[in-house]
């Protein structure tokens, strides 16, 4: 889970009463923030407005501010959704597991991903591009020691003769940049194939290759 992003003290409004208007409530909800992904994504957090965030959500923008005061306080729950999403796969990893089953379902997941949240991989990009002004106390607050709990898994294996010994913070980068490579430069890659949109076969494809080359690599068959 997240340890501490930066503002995200400022909440949603709560989800209780009437079940009719908790409905409308979350519909409203998603618009606000898919729109605001894809705002952000193009634009980064300076370039984006409230104004284009109602216009793409097709809703007034008063109508958006009762949801979220502000820009960051929207742009923070973005960060803090795909924060959680990445953090909980990584909390699956575990040494009692095979390393050549369980590098493999997280590679699959962080593949998938990036085919079905590629905005979301490329506002984390671009923040952390600019520096991560608005990320700073989520890494501050515990980060290093709890990548470090993550990837002593890596230790752990290499220690019961599971796999080569590798540097585990490393090998976690390259995993990260490999999969992520997919969302963050989608035009590049579809540009080199020759496609306007990776299909189903050529995704799978993609994950196989990232998969083989990352087990091979820390010796594990």
């Amino acid at each position: 889970m997240s340890k501490g992003l930066a503002h995200v003290e400022l909440e949603l409004p709560s989800h209780k009463g009437e079940k009719s208007t908790g409905r409308i409530r979350k519909k409203n909800e998603e618009k606000i923030i898919n729109a605001a992904k894809e705002e952000f994504a193009e634009k980064g957090y300076h370039g984006a407005t409230m104004d284009s965030v109602a216009r793409r959500a097709g809703l007034p923008r008063p109508n958006v501010h009762y949801y979220f005061d502000n820009k960051l306080q929207l742009y923070a729950e973005i960060l803090s959704i795909i924060v959680d999403l990445w953090d909980d796969a990584l909390n699956d990893l575990d040494p009692a597991e095979e390393p050549a089953l369980a590098l493999r379902e997280y590679i699959q997941r962080k593949m998938a991903f990036s085919r079905r949240y590629p905005l979301d991989s490329r506002i984390f990009a671009k923040e952390v591009l600019s520096g991560g002004p608005r990320l700073e106390t989520y890494f501050q607050r515990g980060y290093r020691a709890w990548f470090e709990r993550k990837t002593r898994v890596f230790h752990e294996w290499a220690a019961q003769g599971k796999m080569d010994p590798v540097d585990p913070a490393h090998l976690m980068f390259l995993i990260w940049s490999a999969t992520q490579h997919y969302a963050d430069f989608e035009t590049q890659v579809n540009a080199a194939l020759g496609v306007s949109k990776l299909n189903d076969e050529e995704f799978d494809a993609a994950t196989e290759t990232v998969v083989s080359v990352i087990l091979k690599g820390i010796g594990v068959s």
